[in-house]
């Protein structure tokens, strides 16, 4: 199944680590909007779990093809269920993971490539910037303050060469957050 750039509501929320991505979807969630979970946290716990390598600080070659793969398997996973119309919000996208392959230095080969250009979100994609007063770390979110602001700047490099349109939400409560999303899609 092909996708082009305005044919599903699946609209991604990007941004570096610790900006508040899964707490605002959670917000959204809340609202009654459907959300996909992130796929980079979730395959952190599960390597941490069983001491596995596809780590960003062991292997960061298979973590970011897991990623991949996860990701993609969870938008097609969706485009074949999900068939309302109704917006759909990602915590991350599998451009996410090409963005991270950026950042390390690791090849991506034309099998990516090409999804990433055929298998389209939403072009409007939200992102969330660097916020100094809430961010942390973690057992899963390990990159300092300089990593978390490098990490954006290559998000909005990587998604505008896929030639998505960055939406920047503002640095204001979770709530109000979710209403500059929801106003967003009610007027565009």
């Amino acid at each position: 199944m092909k996708h082009t750039k305005n044919t599903n509501p699946f609209y991604i929320i990007t941004g570096g680590p610790g900006v508040g991505k899964t707490t605002l979807l959670g917000e959204l969630k809340n609202r009654g909007m459907a959300v996909v979970p992130e796929i980079a946290r979730e395959l952190i716990k599960e390597q941490q779990a069983i001491d596995g390598e596809a780590l960003p600080w062991k292997n960061k070659k298979l973590y970011m093809e897991l990623m991949f793969q996860r990701s993609v398997a969870s938008y097609e996973a969706v485009s074949e269920s999900f068939k309302d119309g109704s917006p759909l919000f990602f915590d991350r996208g599998f451009v996410d993971a090409l963005c991270y392959a950026a950042l390390e230095g690791i090849p991506i080969d034309q099998e990516m490539k090409t999804y990433a250009e055929n298998y389209r979100y939403h072009p409007q994609v939200f992102i969330l910037p660097p916020w100094k007063d809430i961010y942390q770390t973690d057992d899963q979110r390990k990159q300092d303050w300089n990593e978390a602001v490098f990490t954006f700047n290559k998000m909005i490099q990587t998604y505008r060469m896929y030639q998505y349109d960055l939406v920047e939400v503002p640095k204001v409560s979770t709530s109000e957050r979710a209403d500059f999303i929801l106003d967003y899609l009610r007027n565009h």
